[in-house]
């Protein structure tokens, strides 16, 4: 499997605190990661580099086929080029529908001239449908997204950013506030997502890790403690005793 993502030797300090430290790994291109570890231990810093919010003070990071250095691209080169990011919180349109936040979403003409004068055609449509699909919210269109639970405001903004097809996906604690029902649909979601392109999720929950079923990076103080499944990582005694140990 050949990797999209390419992390090698960053570090960045942040008064004095080192943040993430000499961190390196890698992301195959269609492959489900989780990323876990204590708070402090670099995972928000670790996105933030990667989508170019914030610059390391040193290593390398390498994206695509072509191995382009994302180091050298602003945050909307980077989102362009192929990386989105769901923050925690989702951030949607709430007074307009569904349907109205996906054609926003979609990867109309980016110019503001282009946009003014911008109508969906009938395979913008086909589109919008088969990405609500993709999410669950088929039935869902006509709605003002501000009526949606938090679970299906999650799934619009995870839609929205598939609109702009990414080839890397960056998830920040998706199961957080979701009824089990949204949790075990949301699980299903990502799953099938990384069949075509790389989903990384940050997560704190160790349940719905142990439902992706999939490769688990553990941080610590901003580098890679343990890497593997989640029963191999959660049997390392490092793990037990930086993270796990304190529940």
């Amino acid at each position: 499997m050949s990797n999209i993502l390419e992390v090698s030797g960053i570090s960045v300090s942040f008064d004095g605190f080192r943040a993430i430290n000499n961190l390196s790994f890698t992301i195959g291109a269609a492959e489900l990661r989780a990323i876990i570890g204590p708070n402090g231990a670099g995972k928000s810093t670790f996105m933030d580099i990667v989508t170019g919010k914030t610059r390391p003070d040193s290593g390398t990071v390498t994206f695509g086929e072509r191995s382009v250095s994302l180091l050298r691209m602003s945050e909307a080169e980077i989102a362009r080029a192929g990386i989105g990011r769901k923050f925690q919180r989702p951030t949607v349109f709430e007074d307009q529908t569904v349907t109205e936040n996906l054609t926003l979403a979609l990867k109309a003409p980016r110019n503001p001239f282009a946009v003014l004068g911008w109508k969906a055609k009938a395979p913008d449509h086909a589109r919008i449908a088969a990405l609500a699909a993709q999410v669950g919210l088929s039935d869902a269109l006509a709605r003002k997204s501000g009526e949606l639970s938090h679970g299906q405001k999650q799934w619009l903004e995870i839609g929205m950013l598939l609109a702009q097809e990414p080839r890397v996906l960056l998830v920040d604690e998706p199961a957080a506030g979701m009824t089990l029902a949204e949790r075990e649909a949301t699980t299903a979601m990502l799953v099938e997502m990384a069949k075509a392109r790389a989903v990384v999720v940050v997560e704190h929950d160790m349940e719905f890790i142990r439902r992706l079923n999939c490769k688990v990076t553990v941080l610590h103080e901003g580098a890679v403690l343990a890497e593997g499944s989640l029963d191999h990582v959660t049997k390392n005694p490092a793990v037990i005793d930086v993270y796990l140990g304190r529940g």
